[in-house]
């Protein structure tokens, strides 16, 4: 065989295993999350404090993520990505076998730190990811990984949920064992991409500061709108994503079957609306009506769950408010993203992305422990409650620059034939 039919064969062959591994991760990260707040019932007094110390699980492995992530992935340019990726692979699943064996709140704390300090799978399958794709083919490829993902996070949700009839701890020993399956294909089968003479010299974290990228982000006058609408849709998002589960379980009476089931139809839809009805929509109604028609059914999903929390436990409620909530989040999420992207030029697309990045790690480090503190110390509604304000806000910011829009193609159609071309000229004048 050619040397270039075989080149070939192995990046299709890498590729293969990268997808493997991403949707095994996927799955294991996503199995435990119905049973999640049943494990920590377990080791609390009464139910009051479960939605606390969830968010303070989930605050303590987005913050260690955080710090650790820049650090693997400078560590897999200095000594190859394949050894990084077993070492967080093989951390992860420590993590979750300690989690499963937990006898307190401080094992439980004590396993996320340690997933969260070897939270280095991601970022090096991205890195791994780019070393064998040529440049003008990395965007369909990471579209290709998403796409895995998703369908990961259809299916963990549901199989933790069946598996919690074996036993709480069941789920989170299946994705320990998943862990441990990925880091043997990761070390057996994947060809290291980073050879002795690739390799960085040194290690090197100089990377931009989180607080920094955030406010080179929001610098742009132009952009300032859109971020500040993107993150206020965040903070409810996040609450939604750390605290559903506590709110199906207390106000309900759901069990881990039940949650995983519709976590699951919730994987489904945003497949289904990301991947194809935001594409049939922004073509024949805009991005900027797309994402506040995804807001505004954010909000009545959110308060719909408000209700559910404070006097309205209804099943049906419940069900209507979760399914909306998360269908409509997707169709936001997307049409934003879309504005934002083209709101700056080429160039400067990688520093929004940083950007981007930084603001949702302090969304995940700051809003699940607030979301906690909320609902366990104020109620099982308030912070959805505080979520359809933050809803409002941002559509308060998106308003305007629809009406700014529609107002610019309503002249652009009312202009004297060759008058855009005249002011073009102008302005180059």
């Amino acid at each position: 065989m050619p040397s270039n039919m075989r080149a070939k064969v192995r990046s299709k062959l890498s590729l293969i295993i990268m997808l493997t591994i991403m949707f095994l991760s996927v799955i294991s990260m996503t199995i435990v999350l119905p049973i999640l707040p049943f494990i920590v019932q377990n080791h609390v007094h009464g139910t009051r404090d479960v939605g606390l110390w969830v968010g303070v699980l989930v605050t303590v492995f987005a913050a260690c993520a955080l710090f650790s992530g820049p650090v693997l992935g400078a560590l897999s340019d200095r000594i190859g990505r394949k050894p990084v990726l077993v070492l967080s692979l093989l951390g992860s699943a420590a993590g979750y076998v300690l989690f499963g064996i937990a006898g307190s709140l401080g094992v439980l704390v004590l396993s996320r730190v340690i997933d969260g300090v070897t939270a280095g799978d991601r970022p090096v399958v991205m890195a791994y990811l780019a070393d064998i794709t040529p440049p003008e083919k990395r965007a369909a490829q990471f579209g290709l990984l998403g796409a895995v993902g998703g369908l990961g996070f259809m299916i963990g949700p549901a199989v933790g949920g069946l598996l919690a009839h074996f036993g709480l701890a069941a789920p989170v020993f299946v994705a320990a064992a998943i862990t441990v399956l990925t880091a043997f294909i990761s070390a057996s089968v994947l060809p290291e991409t980073v050879t002795r003479e690739k390799r960085a010299k040194r290690l090197s974290v100089e990377t931009p500061h989180p607080i920094q990228t955030m406010r080179d982000a929001f610098g742009h006058p132009d952009l300032r709108p859109l971020l500040i609408a993107l993150t206020l849709a965040a903070i409810p998002f996040s609450f939604f994503a750390m605290n559903v589960s506590v709110l199906a379980k207390d106000a309900i009476a759901w069990g881990p079957t039940q949650i995983g089931l519709l976590v699951s139809v919730i994987g489904v839809l945003d497949i289904v609306i990301q991947g194809g009805l935001v594409r049939f929509l922004v073509p024949r109604i805009g991005e900027h009506r797309v994402a506040l028609g995804g807001l505004v059914g954010q909000a009545v999903g959110c308060a719909l769950l408000a209700l559910v929390g404070s006097f309205l436990p209804l099943p049906q409620v419940f069900i209507v408010g979760l399914l909306l909530f998360g269908a409509a989040e997707g169709g936001t999420s997307a049409a934003v993203q879309g504005l934002i992207s083209r709101s700056v030029p080429d160039d400067e697309q990688g520093a929004l992305a940083g950007g981007l990045g930084s603001i949702h790690s302090a969304t995940e480090v700051i809003v699940p422990l607030l979301g906690g503190y909320l609902y366990s110390r104020l109620g099982a509604g308030v912070p959805y409650a505080l979520g359809v304000v933050f809803l409002l806000s941002a559509i308060a910011f998106i308003w305007p620059l629809l009406a700014r829009a529609h107002s610019g193609s309503r002249t652009k159609r009312g202009a004297p034939k060759g008058a855009s071309k005249s002011a073009g000229r102008a302005d180059r004048i």
